[in-house]
């Protein structure tokens, strides 16, 4: 490792603060983006897990390798899965970004400052109501958050009323940082988030509670972006970690923008498969951000595929075929990358690209986790050959009804309807009504297709069922929550506390 003020020498940046040698912080200035940006998304995941991060990683370090300006723009791991089950996002192998513990854990504080500023907004309400209720806060609908996989805060009690904490990077204030472009920006969507209700269903807001300048002072420097390096001394910019499944999970707008304006390649990741975050990246980031990806990596493993298929590749290998299909509609410059295992077959690898022929698309072999920046040669030159983008696909217009939204929603999911009950139906009528323009955010598992995480590969013609909607006023969408959604996750018998060992 090298330190960091000598990748901020390359990259030209002069204003920074330094977390000790190996972080710094930096800021957007508004400079005009100049290169190309790239989306890394994936096929369903299985227990095996895809590789988007380390494929990013892999191919920052092969691009800079054959000359090629790179940077990626990552999102910041959650410390609450680091210790369950799903572990960290820094990558692995040779495709790794560094200080790797400082990053899966504590960082440079960003995620303990907007669970702060999240819980200073949930104690300021709780406050105004006590101390007289001069708003006439009737019905509460913020929630409280925390950065720990804790089972036991999913349903408790506050104040004699019943409620629930989400993990921090599922909260609106995660999107309204990773949302905003401008400290003008941040202010205005603070302002905006929706805390509660009067008797009369008239709206409260946090400007309403006096509390934006303080959760500014807060949010200050969590607000800029954080750069670090590669095992290869390639520069990463790391900002805001919101989960795909329950938020748009992709980093934050500045810091893709700020990759712009430093590299002629800017890559970028969604998580989990493309029916989750690469859509949500497509719909609501890209809008709010007016960005566009000029070429999207579809990547998988053959074993994950043949977990889809119950152990059959070419049963399995459907749900690779409904993530080309999907991002086909917004793209004309898709690359599947396979992130090899060395277990795969000749056959096996045969039957994708077989695939990859009959959609007339390039499958390259990457092998970045044993073989760093060699791993990902094959897929960054192939990237740098692309020609100009020549598709631009919204799933919806965002003048659209909310209704008319879910059905087109419906379509980009394969499903026969979407339903929900009266109850929900209420709750939709009132969104539909307050918050023309907004886009949808599904909140749904991320093992399948559907919102049933039992139903693998491709299923078809199935029933999705929306239990709850709410609308994140100040992030600007409005989230649609679909199936059995946990916005809390638990550990696990087997969670990763248990394996870690101080050293």
């Amino acid at each position: 490792m090298i330190e960091i003020t000598k990748i901020l020498e390359k990259l030209n940046i002069n204003d920074y603060e330094l977390y000790g040698k190996y972080m710094a912080k930096i800021d957007y200035k508004g400079e005009k983006p100049k290169g190309k940006l790239v989306l890394v998304t994936s096929i369903n995941p299985t227990p095996y897990g895809e590789g988007k991060t380390t494929t990013s990683i892999g191919l920052v370090d092969s691009l800079n390798k054959i000359g090629v300006n790179a940077i990626a723009s990552l999102r910041e791991p959650s410390m609450g899965p680091v210790f369950g089950k799903k572990g960290g996002a820094v990558g692995g192998g040779k495709a790794l970004i560094v200080p790797e513990k400082k990053i899966n854990l504590n960082f440079t504080g960003d995620f303990h400052a907007i669970t702060y500023a999240n819980n200073l907004i949930a104690a300021v309400i709780d406050n105004s109501i006590y101390q007289g209720n001069e708003l006439g806060i009737d019905r509460v609908v913020f929630n409280r958050c925390l950065d720990v996989n804790d089972r036991s805060l999913r349903h408790v009690m506050i104040n004699g009323k019943e409620t629930s904490f989400m993990i921090t990077t599922a909260s609106e204030m995660m999107s309204v940082v990773g949302l905003s472009e401008t400290i003008e920006d941040l202010r205005y969507n603070l302002g905006n988030i929706l805390v509660g209700y009067t008797k009369d269903n008239k709206e409260i807001y946090v400007k309403d509670l006096k509390l934006v300048d303080s959760l500014l002072y807060v949010l200050e420097d969590a607000f800029k972006p954080n750069i670090v390096s590669t095992l290869y001394n390639n520069p990463v910019i790391v900002h805001t970690g919101p989960f795909a499944n329950i938020s748009y999970g992709s980093s934050s707008i500045k810091s893709i923008k700020l990759g712009l304006s430093l590299s002629d390649y800017c890559i970028t990741e969604a998580g989990f498969g493309s029916d989750t975050g690469a859509m949500k990246f497509l719909d609501m980031l890209c809008r709010k951000g007016n960005l566009y990806p000029d070429v999207i990596v579809l990547n998988c493993t053959i074993r994950a595929l043949k977990y889809h298929g119950n152990g059959d590749l070419n049963e399995g290998i459907k749900n690779l075929e409904y993530h080309i299909l999907n991002m086909s509609k917004f793209t004309s410059n898709l690359i599947i990358s396979i992130n090899k295992f060395n277990d795969d077959t000749e056959d096996d690898i045969n039957i994708i690209k077989t695939l990859g022929d009959k959609y007339n698309l390039k499958v390259c072999l990457s092998t970045m986790f044993e073989y760093g920046e060699d791993g990902c040669l094959d897929l960054a030159n192939e990237i740098i050959k692309m020609p100009n983008n020549t598709k631009h696909y919204e799933i919806y217009d965002l003048n659209d009804d909310l209704f008319t939204k879910i059905d087109k929603i419906k379509d980009m999911f394969y499903a026969k309807e979407i339903v929900y009950s009266d109850e929900v139906k209420a709750k939709l009528e009132l969104l539909n009504e307050n918050n023309k323009g907004l886009p949808i955010c599904v909140c749904k598992t991320p093992y399948s297709i559907s919102d049933n995480e039992k139903l693998l590969n491709f299923p078809k013609d199935y029933t999705m069922t929306i239990t709850d909607a709410k609308v994140f006023s100040g992030a600007g969408y409005i989230v649609l929550y679909m199936g059995n959604v946990m916005t809390m996750p638990g550990l696990a018998k087997e969670s990763n506390y248990l394996k870690d060992k101080y050293e």
